[in-house]
C-alpha cells in the first residue's frame, strides 16, 4: 500500500510540473465589463440614504454568507447595513449540512450558538453503499472537543439564528429591498441602488460593498469573469421518520448514473437528494419524476430505507435545484469585494459551500481588522487583493475534491472509469490513513492541496496495482495506462481553473505579503 501512495505521489508532482510549465497562461488583464448591473454614480432624482457617514460597509445578501458576515463585522466596531431581496425564513434543498471544519469555523466566529434550537443533527462521518456492499467513515475528530462535529438542519432555520444574532448589533441594521445595481464612479463602487417592498427606489452609500447575492447573483457580473457550469441538478425530498442505516451519518449511494445521499435534517426528517446529470429532468408535473424515482432509483436504494423513499414520492413534495460550478475569477474593484455562492461555486456533493464562506469570511476579518476607515478605496482594492490569495489553499482543496470526487463517483461505460470508481470505494474500505486522510479532506478539517493530489493519485494507482495483480496481461496494463490518465484528466483541470501557483505555492504570488494600507 505504501509504495502505492508514493507512486501516488510521484505521478503528481511530474503531473503538475508538466502543467505549471506547459500550462497556458492565463489572461489576467481586467475586462472592463460595465452594464445593467453598474450605474454610474449620480444622485438624481432617486431618494438617498446611508451615506458614507454612517455606514462603512453595505453587505449585499443576508444568506449564509452575508448574515454571518454582518455579526462579524458588526462585532468588530463596523456600521453594516445589510440590503437583504426576502427576510423571511428561506426554504431550500441545499446548504443543510455544514463540515466539521464549517463548525470550527462557525466557533472562531462566535456563531456556533446559531446551530442550537434549530433542532440540528450531528454529524460524525459518512457510509457509502455500492453495489450491495457498505463501508463507514469516520471524521477524524479524536484531537478536538467533544462538541466538534459535523452539523444538518434545515438552511432557513440556520439562516434566520444567524440574522437574528447580527441584528441584535446596534451597528447593524437590516432591509428588505432588491438591489438593482452598483453605484460608481470613474471606476470605483459607492454604493447599491436597492428597491424597497413598497417599491421605493434608494441610493445606499458606504466605503465598501460586499456582494454575497447567492448563486443567482445579478450583480457578479461587475466584479468577477463568472464561467458557471451545471453539471447535474439535484431532485429533493424529505423521508419521515425514517431510520438510516448509520445514525449521525451522511449516505452516499454511489447509484447509476450518479450519486444518491441521504443525511438528518431534524429528528423526524431525513433529506434525500437525487443526482440527475445535465441541466434537464423529468418533468414533475406529469408524472415523468415520480416515475423515473420508483423505476431508476428506487432499486438501488438500501432495502432499510426503501418504504420511506417510495411513500416521500408518493407524498408529492418533490423538488428541484441545478448544482453549479464556478471557479473564483475576481475582477479586482475599488469599493467592491464578492463572497459566498456569487462568488466561487462547487459540486455541493461534499458539503463544502459553507465551509469555505465561513472561512473565506475568517480571512476578510483578519485583513479588516487593523483598518481604522476604509475610505481610500484605491488602497484598500490593492490590499484586498490578497484575500484572494489567503483564500486559496483552504477553498480550492474543497473545490477541487468536491469536482473530482463527483466525477469519480458518476458510473460510465469507460472501462477505465469504471476502474477509478470502485478502487476508491475498496480504497476508502481499507481504513486506517487511506480512510482518515480522504475524510480530513471532505470534512475541512486538514484542507491541504498536497493531501488531497497525493490520495488522489494513490486511488488511481492502488486502481493499477489491482489490474496487476497477480499477473498483469497487455490488456490490463492498457487499461492502467488509461486510468492514470483518466485520473490526471478529471483532476487536473479543476486544479488549472482553481490557479496552480495560488493553490500550491500562495506565498510565491506578490499579494500574499500585502501590507495594510497606511492611514
Amino acid at each position: 500500500m505504501i509504495e502505492y501512495i508514493l507512486g501516488g505521489i510521484l505521478a503528481s508532482l511530474l503531473g503538475f510540473l508538466f502543467l505549471y510549465f506547459n500550462g497556458k497562461k492565463k489572461n489576467n488583464k481586467k475586462n472592463e465589463i460595465r452594464d445593467e448591473c453598474v450605474k454610474s454614480f449620480i444622485n438624481g432624482d432617486l431618494r438617498s440614504k446611508g451615506g458614507s457617514d454612517d455606514t462603512d460597509i453595505i453587505i449585499v445578501g443576508a444568506g449564509v454568507a452575508g448574515a454571518a458576515l454582518a455579526y462579524t463585522l458588526g462585532k468588530d466596531g463596523r456600521r453594516v447595513l445589510v440590503i437583504e431581496r426576502d427576510l423571511t425564513e428561506p426554504d431550500r434543498i441545499v446548504g443543510e449540512l455544514l463540515q466539521p471544519g464549517g463548525y470550527l469555523k462557525l466557533i472562531e466566529l462566535d456563531l456556533q450558538d446559531c446551530v442550537e434550537q434549530i433542532d440540528s443533527q450531528r454529524v460524525l462521518g459518512y457510509a457509502l453503499f455500492k453495489d450491495g456492499k457498505d463501508t463507514r467513515l469516520a471524521y477524524p475528530l479524536e484531537k478536538f472537543h467533544a462538541d466538534v462535529a459535523g452539523r444538518s438542519f434545515h438552511n432557513g432555520r440556520f439562516i434566520q439564528r444567524m440574522r437574528e444574532k447580527a441584528s441584535t448589533l446596534p451597528n447593524v441594521r437590516l432591509e428588505q429591498g432588491t438591489v438593482t445595481s452598483l453605484l460608481e464612479e470613474n471606476g470605483t463602487i459607492k454604493g447599491v441602488l436597492y428597491k424597497t417592498k413598497s417599491g421605493e427606489e434608494i441610493n445606499a452609500y458606504a466605503p465598501l460593498t460586499i456582494v454575497c447575492d447567492g448563486c443567482f447573483s445579478n450583480l457578479r457580473r461587475s466584479l468577477c469573469s463568472p464561467k458557471v457550469e451545471v453539471p447535474s441538478c439535484f431532485v429533493g425530498l424529505i423521508l419521515e421518520n425514517c431510520k438510516l442505516p448509520y445514525q449521525n451519518h451522511g449516505h452516499v449511494i454511489l447509484a447509476d448514473p450518479s450519486p444518491i445521499l441521504f443525511y438528518q435534517i431534524s429528528s423526524t426528517e431525513v433529506r434525500c437528494l437525487v443526482d440527475v446529470p445535465g441541466q434537464k429532468v423529468p418533468s414533475i408535473g406529469n408524472g415523468e419524476m415520480a416515475k423515473y424515482l420508483k423505476t431508476m432509483v428506487a432499486p438501488q436504494i438500501p432495502p432499510q430505507i426503501y418504504d420511506s423513499f417510495i411513500a416521500a414520492i408518493d407524498k408529492g413534495n418533490i423538488r428541484t435545484m441545478p448544482n453549479r460550478s464556478m471557479a473564483a475569477a475576481p475582477l479586482p474593484t475599488p469599493g467592491a469585494l464578492l463572497m459566498g455562492d456569487a462568488f466561487n461555486m462547487r459540486h455541493p456533493l461534499t458539503g463544502g459551500g459553507m465551509t469555505v464562506a465561513l472561512s473565506d469570511i475568517v480571512v476578510l476579518q483578519n485583513l479588516l481588522r487593523p483598518l481604522r476607515n476604509l475610505n481610500d478605496s484605491a488602497s484598500l482594492c490593492k490590499y484586498l487583493e490578497s484575500f484572494y490569495t489567503l483564500r486559496k489553499p483552504v477553498a480550492s482543496t474543497i473545490n477541487t475534491l468536491a469536482g473530482a470526487l463527483y466525477k469519480v463517483f458518476c458510473a460510465s461505460p469507460d472501462r477505465a472509469r469504471k476502474e477509478m470508481r470502485e478502487a476508491c470505494f475498496d480504497y476508502l474500505s481499507l481504513g486506517g490513513l487511506c480512510a482518515e486522510g480522504p475524510v480530513a479532506l471532505l470534512s475541512g478539517l486538514n484542507p491541504r492541496p498536497l493531501s488531497l493530489v497525493c490520495h488522489f493519485f494513490g486511488v488511481a494507482i492502488f486502481g493499477v496495482g489491482r489490474l496487476l495483480l497477480p499477473f498483469p496481461s497487455p490488456k490490463r496494463l492498457w487499461i492502467g495506462v488509461k486510468l492514470i490518465s483518466t485520473a490526471s484528466g478529471i483532476i487536473f483541470p479543476i486544479i488549472r481553473a482553481e490557479g496552480v501557483r495560488q493553490m500550491f505555492f500562495p506565498a510565491t504570488v506578490p499579494a500574499y505579503y500585502r501590507s495594510p494600507p497606511v492611514e
